[in-house]
């Protein structure tokens, strides 16, 4: 007898054992098919590229099973090469079969529609050239490349569209369609938050400009994210030299607007207080060096507010200081000590001992003209010195002060041991040949031209040559100079002149001179700012074409003199920069003896001083004055050629020669042995962009010039000659121009002579092309 759940036991044992007979069945045929190998591969489809470069890229070689991961990748390494559009892998019983649509090769790549950057400009941008294999991913990054420099150019609207024209043989022309759109000008800038400063005066620290017609001539005023961000360190410079020490920048935030056309700039501040210097004291860590000694080269006093450009200086002179006393190895660090109740800080020079560090090896790289030498002997360090960063900032001065470099960037890298280090100074040469013509006006010399060949550089030596013709209304020269600035392999800088000049002095004092000579000359540094100069000049000088009207005083000149001059000269600089200097002064004393031989004896004197200070870095006083006198001996008066004048560009307000002993009679002026003038002037801003480069300037000058030698047989019954003391007042407009510099003055003479000549406007205009 059978149970009923027997027989349904079996008959689901029955069905569970069909059900996997089934599976395996089923499974059977994949897993031969799985294990089948691969007897042959067929490439089709490729033109330029060989079968075994495809192959290369494949995973599984004949003999190996048809493997769907090994396939896969197979698949995967072919689009990677980038040789491919399309590649498609495919089984043809024992056969895999490699279908492949070679990516076509780039035969010519052009730019179309770009004005405002040149082929050559955006060539390296897109990193393509013909005979490279062209990708559609290759060409969308060199479409955002080119964007991007757009971009930093200031043409945020800039399109690039490019364009395939495809060609035989699988070839095919790549153009860029470019709209470069116009200028996106900053339109606005604001500043959130600024109590202590007016946004007028912060938008003249900072770099970034508002877009008007004043600002033509730079790009300033077009958005650049680079450019932010270095407005964001400057508007930080410009308050901790003014107190604020917790400055911060919260944001600066730049905004297109709707239109697409300009940035609305946003600066968000936090100024917060600003404090004033306590106590300044130096702590000294250096054996046998007192403090004592070096307080007084501190810029920053007790009292003040404290200014972090100060602090930087006053470390700069203490590490000069401390390298002379002999302390080669020296770290200085300004310890602060923020007293916020009181708003105050005490400020402390901790001078510590540096690591020793001697210098193995100074490189020089990228000058190809210039020789190694002529950089070197401008560096205040050699190998095998004690390194220090001050005579390294100042050897970086004065190779950039050559004037042969565009660039001058000086790196410490490491030496060959913990102890040494190595100094690589790389340059960037510019051109320092010029062949010139030029042309411009002058109050005192009319109309003008010239011509002039220089060479600053000279067959890479560091020779300087020059020729020079000039023309104008009233004068015309022609001068030719050649100076050797190491003569001898030494610190002598030796030269040689030669000049021809011929000067219309008809309407000042009725006569014409002529010029002709020669000198030699040389300098020498006696201290890092002192400099001593020796010159020896021979002159043949000609007064001629003397009006029969003229004044007795100058018919007994007329004829040629020929003159013997030593001179020497010793020069004093402390000025930042020998070009619009903004702070320092500058001693001149010079020397001249003529009477070792020819027709003129006498001895002059000349000493010129001028001091700088900045309110602001664009509001600078200067001081100045200048006096001089000439006297004969052996008998001999002092010749007309050889006196001082005074007027014009000496002493505004008044004309050439306006000034000083004067024929009453003739109205002719006759110069003067001594001389003395002084002058106040006050450059500052505009409120225009810097990079227009243009100032105002508001002058007082006082001066007189008296004394003249009376020659035989000449009375000096009409001869007035009061020396008073005469000065002037005005202001006046510079603009170092692209074309050259203008100057325009508007003085009025203050305290004057009647016999005195008068000149209220004066203007001046040069230049190159």
């Amino acid at each position: 007898m059978a149970f009923p759940w027997a027989r349904r036991t079996s008959t689901a044992l029955a069905i569970i054992g069909l059900v996997l007979a089934a599976l395996i069945l089923s499974d059977a045929p994949a897993k031969a098919q799985s294990g089948d190998t691969i007897e042959s591969i067929q490439i089709v489809g490729n033109q330029r590229i060989e079968g075994a470069t495809v192959s290369s890229y494949l995973t599984v070689q004949v003999g190996d099973p048809f493997d769907e991961d090994a396939l896969d990748q197979s698949l995967k390494n072919l689009y990677g090469s980038s040789f491919f559009e399309d590649v498609t892998l495919r089984r043809d019983g024992p056969r895999l079969i490699v279908e492949v649509v070679e990516n076509p090769v780039i035969n010519r790549i052009a730019f179309e529609g770009n004005l405002r950057l040149d082929d050559a400009t955006l060539e390296p941008e897109v990193q393509l050239r013909p005979r490279v294999v062209f990708t559609r991913s290759r060409v969308q990054n060199a479409v955002s490349r080119i964007l991007e420099l757009y971009r930093r150019n200031g043409r945020y609207a800039a399109s690039v569209e490019p364009k395939i024209i495809s060609l035989p043989e699988n070839r095919v022309d790549l153009v860029f369609e470019i709209n470069e759109g116009p200028l996106t000008e900053v339109g606005r800038i604001i500043f959130v938050g600024n109590e202590a400063f007016s946004d007028s005066t912060l938008r003249s620290v900072i770099q970034t400009t508002e877009s008007s017609w004043l600002t033509f001539l730079t790009s300033n005023d077009t958005y650049d994210p680079d450019r932010l961000a270095f407005d964001q360190e400057l508007l930080r410079r410009h308050y901790l030299a003014r107190g604020y020490v917790d400055f911060n920048v919260r944001s600066a935030l730049a905004e297109l607007t709707p239109d697409g056309e300009t940035f609305v700039i946003t600066f968000t501040l936090d100024e917060g207080e600003q404090y004033q210097l306590g106590e300044v004291t130096i702590e000294s860590r250096l054996r046998d060096l007192e403090p004592e000694q070096l307080q007084q080269l501190l810029e920053t006093k007790s009292g003040e507010i404290y200014n972090a450009d100060d602090v930087e200086t006053s470390i700069t002179a203490l590490t000069d200081e401390i390298g002379k006393l002999g302390y080669a190895f020296v770290d200085i660090e300004p310890d602060l000590e923020k007293l916020p109740d009181e708003q105050t800080i005490d400020l402390t020079y901790v001078v510590n001992e540096g690591a020793r560090v001697y210098i193995e090896r100074i490189d020089v790289i990228g000058n190809v003209r210039t020789l190694d030498e002529v950089v070197r002997r401008e560096f205040r360090l050699s190998e095998g010195d004690a390194f220090n960063t001050a005579l390294l900032r100042r050897s970086r001065q004065r190779i950039q002060n050559l004037g042969y470099f565009e660039k001058v960037d000086l790196r410490t890298l490491p030496g060959s041991a913990p102890d040494k280090t190595r100094i690589e100074i790389e340059v960037a040469e510019k051109s320092t040949g010029e062949l010139s013509f030029g042309a411009g006006f002058s109050t005192s010399d009319g109309p003008l031209g010239d011509i002039r060949l220089t060479e600053r550089n000279l067959l890479g030596t560091g020779r300087s040559v020059t020729a020079n013709f000039r023309l104008s209304e009233r004068r015309s020269e022609i001068d030719f100079s050649l100076t050797e600035p190491y003569f001898l392999d030494t610190d002598i800088t030796a030269g040689v002149d030669l000049f021809r000049t011929e000067t219309d002095f008809q309407d000042e004092s009725s006569f014409d001179q002529t010029t002709l000579g020669g000198a030699l000359r040389a300098s020498y540094p006696v201290t890092e700012h002192l400099r001593h100069g020796l010159k020896v000049t021979v002159r043949e000088d000609d007064i001629k074409d003397v009006d029969g009207d003229a004044s007795a005083f100058i018919q007994a000149e007329e004829g040629k003199d020929l003159s013997v001059i030593l001179g020497q000269t010793l020069t004093y600089d402390r000025r930042d920069t020998r070009f619009l200097p903004t702070e320092g002064y500058l001693l001149r004393f010079r020397q001249e003896f003529a009477g070792l031989g020819g027709d003129t004896q006498y001895l002059k004197h000349e000493l010129i001083g001028s001091y700088y200070y900045p309110f602001t870095p664009s509001w600078v006083l200067n001081l100045s004055a200048r006096g001089g006198h000439i006297f004969g001996y052996g008998g001999e008066d002092v010749r007309l050629f050889d006196r001082f004048f005074l007027g014009g560009s000496t002493l505004r307000g008044f004309r050439f020669a306006g000034v000083g002993p004067r024929d009453g009679l003739t109205d002719d002026a006759l110069g003067g042995n001594s001389l003395a003038t002084g002058t106040v002037e006050l450059r500052f801003p505009l409120g225009l962009p810097e990079e227009l480069r243009m100032f105002g300037r508001a002058f007082a000058e006082g001066g007189t010039l008296t004394d003249i030698d009376v020659p035989d047989g000449v009375s000096d019954a009409n001869l007035l000659d009061s020396g008073s003391l005469r000065a002037s007042a005005g202001i006046g407009l510079s603009w170092l121009s692209p074309l050259g510099p203008i100057s325009i003055d508007f003085a009025e003479a203050l305290i004057k002579e009647d016999e005195d000549k008068a000149e209220q406007f004066r203007v001046s205009f040069g230049t190159r092309f």
